[in-house]
């Protein structure tokens, strides 16, 4: 018997025709990745339809590059470094972040404006694109620092030095573009997640030589840290991005399940979530405000068991494997929290840090399903 392969048809909505930018007649293709089934534009159509779009970056790049070239020329600039205050690096960073920030905005403007997004809430705009500034500016500076260290004392001459400008900066202009037209709940996720372990990280470093370890992981954010700032930004931004991202999936969400008592109830304690860990920034662990601090970080941790625990009765489709995960972290995040109130067991640092690696679990378990 001879098997043939049967056509068949796939009705899209026309909302989603426009979010795609095809039509009738463009050819389509379809294809199985990580369990998921991706209809897209065949890679032709889409080359073709985005040609325009990526002119762009490439004009700018070229216009700005032009431009410092000629202030280089009317300054008397003839070669430099590859670091310090007037060098390669500090052009770079400071056009680069500037011009990826007003390119982001625009294209998500104008996205945001002809819906060819997932619906985002204008309130949530200054969040995300300040986010991504802390981002982009982190991946310069951290970028020209490491080539500071592979090439030491390096300098460049004027024609080589705008070159090398010019590159950067259409790395960063057509990032941005595409980082516009793309965002969605991954995105803000991935961002989210990229934000906080990046200015943890930093936070740690610059206080390496203080050996904040002996103390806790609250002393980054004290006035005894050094830049005890960024600490605490990063905090408060990534607690404003992890409810501009419950914002936009329960905008989703409400739209297929309305009126649902279980998804409001998930809602407030996402956000009290969101809103108790900017508060863990906005109150350092000083003298004046340890109080406060020390029940903002207490509450975290409960707030974040509670939700664990809600899950059978706010998600009643989820799995046994996934239910008994959940308790599991909530079991553990109880654990060290009455060991370190009660016994002093584990440390204060081995205590905050563990218990915020399995709250950022739980917190994407949660998401996952």
């Amino acid at each position: 018997m001879k098997k043939t392969d049967q056509a068949l048809a796939l009705h899209l909505p026309k909302a989603v025709c426009e979010q795609l930018g095809i039509t009738p007649e463009t050819p389509m293709e379809m294809s199985v990745k990580n369990g998921r089934l991706v209809l897209q534009p065949k890679l032709a159509a889409r080359v073709s339809a985005n040609r325009f779009m990526w002119l762009l970056p490439l004009v700018v790049s070229l216009v700005l590059s032009i431009g410092v070239y000629l202030y280089w020329i009317t300054q008397n600039i003839h070669s430099l470094p590859l670091s310090g205050d007037i060098s390669l690096g500090s052009f770079v960073i400071g056009v680069g972040l500037v011009a990826g920030v007003i390119i982001f905005a625009g294209f998500f403007i104008q996205a945001q404006r002809a819906k060819t997004v997932p619906r985002i809430y204008w309130r949530n705009f200054p969040v995300i694109t300040g986010a991504l500034a802390i981002m982009l500016g982190l991946a310069l500076v951290g970028g020209f620092w490491l080539l500071d260290q592979l090439f030491p004392g390096a300098s460049f001459d004027r024609l080589t030095a705008i070159l090398i400008f010019w590159l950067f900066l259409l790395v960063v202009a057509a990032f941005m573009m595409q980082a516009a037209v793309t965002i969605d709940t991954t995105m803000l996720s991935n961002l989210l997640l990229v934000v906080i372990v990046s200015g943890m990280v930093i936070a740690m470093a610059t206080n390496n030589t203080r050996r904040w370890w002996q103390h806790n992981l609250s002393f980054l954010g004290t006035n005894m840290a050094s830049q005890a700032w960024q600490f605490n930004v990063t905090l408060i931004i990534s607690a404003l991005l992890f409810v501009a991202l419950v914002d936009t999936l329960f905008v989703a969400l409400e739209e297929r399940y309305p009126r649902s008592w279980k998804l409001w109830t998930m809602r407030i304690m996402l956000t009290l979530i969101g809103a108790d860990l900017a508060c863990i920034g906005i109150f350092p662990n000083n003298a004046a405000s340890h109080l406060l601090h020390d029940q903002a970080a207490g509450m975290l941790v409960f707030l974040v068991a509670g939700l664990i625990v809600g899950c059978r009765w706010l998600l009643p489709g989820v799995t046994q494997e996934f239910l008994w995960s959940s308790y599991a972290v909530a079991v553990a995040l109880l654990a060290l929290n009455f060991g370190f109130r009660w016994f002093g067991w584990p440390s204060l640092t081995s205590f905050e840090i563990q218990a915020f690696v399995l709250a950022s679990v739980g917190y994407w378990c949660y998401l996952d399903v």
